[in-house]
């Protein structure tokens, strides 16, 4: 019995540790399954929320894009509906807001004007006709894609004088507003020349149309905007065909008192 105790002990003893080793080995399975576990769930943790710190990001990015949109669009609003959009400055300091686009309306010959002033013109016009004038408006509001077109073809004017690159710009500038800059993108200036005469220089102010339009655009909120003892502070040259909208009261005290329109800005 003894003898049969001892190995019934000792098979006891072996399915023991066969028993004990599979429950260890199990145990580690189990361990190592978990800890695999806990790694992929915090990998795709991780994961999920780098993509959604990431798609938070290109939401505030995009919505802060629409804000400044939106911001750009109400500046361009304001700016065109405030009370002194008539005296809006716009030169190669001063350009216009982005996105602003005037409410147009053609003239009698195509060309097109600020709706809020084009009365005012077409009048100007009709007086100077019944005292036997014959003004001709030869340009009036102009897209920016078109004053580029104006620009470029004078820079290639002033290369073609011997010019360098960047000399043709500095010259082309004095001649043809840089796109952006030029009062005709803002829909409230013409040029207006003689029938008889409609060549751009300086002869056109001898011409009794230019003549009558200075002696009386002011009466119809109009001011010859780039007089000839003015190009230093305007920077454009001598344009005596230019005339552009400000409204009645500030055209008057311009005209009379012989300023330029910067220079009534900074007095008023």
């Amino acid at each position: 019995m003894y003898t049969i105790d001892k190995h019934v002990i000792e098979v006891d003893s072996l399915e023991s540790k066969v028993k004990g080793r599979s429950l260890l080995k199990g145990r580690g399975i189990v361990s190592i399954v978990t800890i695999l576990s806990i790694f992929l769930i915090l990998s795709f943790t991780v994961i999920v929320n780098a993509e959604t710190s990431e798609s938070i990001k290109v939401l505030l990015r995009e919505k802060k894009d629409e804000s400044f949109l939106e911001q750009e669009k109400e500046k361009s609003y304001l700016v065109q509906n405030s009370k002194d959009w008539m005296l809006m400055l716009v030169n190669e300091k001063s350009p216009l807001p982005d996105g602003y686009l005037p409410k147009l309306k053609k003239l009698e010959n195509g060309l097109e004007f600020d709706e809020r002033a084009i009365d005012y013109l077409n009048e100007m016009l009709a007086d100077a006709r019944l005292q036997g004038l014959s003004p001709v408006v030869c340009s009036a509001s102009r897209t920016v894609e078109y004053q580029q077109k104006l620009f470029d073809n004078q820079v290639k004017k002033q290369m073609g004088n011997g010019l360098s690159i960047h000399q043709a710009v500095v010259e082309a500038k004095k001649v043809v507003a840089y796109p952006g800059t030029s009062e005709h993108n803002l829909g409230l200036a013409v040029d207006i020349v003689s029938l008889d005469y409609q060549i751009l220089d300086e002869k056109q102010a001898t011409t009794p149309e230019i003549q009558w339009l200075v002696e009386h655009c002011s009466e119809y909120g109009f001011i010859l905007r780039y007089p000839k003892d003015k190009t230093e502070i305007t920077g454009v040259i001598y344009e005596p065909w230019h005339f552009r909208y400000v409204g009645k009261q500030a055209a008057k005290e311009i005209m009379e008192n012989g300023l330029c329109l910067e220079e009534y800005l900074i007095r008023y």
